[in-house]
């Protein structure tokens, strides 16, 4: 009996294009590999979000997203707004892939095709990872909230360099155009805080635009967010900073603190930029925060 295709959810401009380049290879080693696929690209933003819930509200069968940071958001807002349980498959084809490394999932494409394929064909269970929740949209990766933020939406402007530098000459531009310090009350669980913050990362997965190891505790599966704020530091504490927050030995220097979380909650002075998987967000002032244990399923 013929396996029923996967659908196969692309997006061809992530990885500034290297997914759309791949797709047909992809769609190869998974028949290769003995999963055909029916392959779904999307055309503009929140497309492939749209499409995703349509299919996970009556397909409990996988699904597959080839693409980067951003189309994971985009299908595990789907899935979760579908109120699905359909297990997903990643094949990372992005820029940075933070929630590829954060799974163990392999950041050569076609090897995360071809251990994928062997998943699928193995029936090798699905594994429960938690995802997040920031007012009314899912997160997978992250939430950045301050400088973290700006640098975001500054990488996302670049069309040169590729890869992981896109943000680190992102970061060197937003130290020189300035750091914003909000004012801000924090607070989480039992904890508080009232002042002038740098950047506050609600983390799900440890890194952060590819290179940055920006909560080296955190874990998708551990039934906790990783909470990492930096007080008001100056344009050169920042520059310090950056080798050690690329190796992840910035926790516990002065004016960075960490905690381990299930629910946040930022309120800012006035609207400050924030991201979710890396994908811009409008200037907020509130920002609330849960998490939500075990939410997807990943094959």
């Amino acid at each position: 009996m013929a396996r029923k295709p996967v659908p196969l959810f692309l997006n061809p401009v992530a990885g500034r294009g290297r997914a759309g380049k791949y797709a047909r290879n992809i769609v190869e080693i998974l028949d290769a590999g003995g999963i055909p696929t029916e392959l779904i690209e999307s055309q503009a933003a929140g497309d492939l979000e749209r499409r995703i819930g349509d299919v996970a509200r009556s397909h409990s069968g996988p699904l597959i997203v080839a693409g980067g940071d951003g189309s994971v958001h985009e299908a595990v807002n789907g899935i979760l707004r579908a109120q699905s349980r359909a297990p997903l498959g990643v094949i990372p084809v992005g820029t940075g892939n933070d929630f590829a490394k954060a799974s163990s999932i392999s950041l050569d494409w076609q090897t995360a095709a071809r251990s994928l394929a062997r998943r699928l064909t193995d029936a090798v269970a699905p594994r429960p990872i938690d995802a997040g929740l920031m007012n009314d949209r899912y997160f997978a990766n992250g939430v950045g909230i301050g400088f973290d933020a700006k640098v975001n939406r500054i990488a996302r402007s670049y069309r040169w360099p590729v890869g992981d530098l896109v943000y680190l000459f992102a970061v060197l531009e937003g130290i020189w155009d300035g750091v914003i310090t909000p004012s801000v009350t924090m607070r989480w669980d039992d904890g508080r805080y009232t002042g002038n913050v740098t950047l506050a990362n609600i983390s799900n997965g440890p890194w952060v635009g590819g290179m940055f190891y920006i909560a080296p505790m955190a874990e998708n599966d551990d039934g906790a967010l990783d909470l990492v704020y930096a007080e008001s530091v100056t344009r050169s504490r920042v520059v310090s900073l950056l080798p050690k927050l690329i190796r992840g030995r910035h926790i516990g220097e002065a004016g960075i603190a960490s905690h381990r979380i299930e629910s946040f909650e930022l309120i800012a002075d006035a609207p400050v930029p924030s991201h979710l998987d890396g994908e811009v967000q409008s200037l907020q002032r509130e920002f609330r925060i849960r998490i939500l244990k075990g939410a997807v399923s990943l094959v």
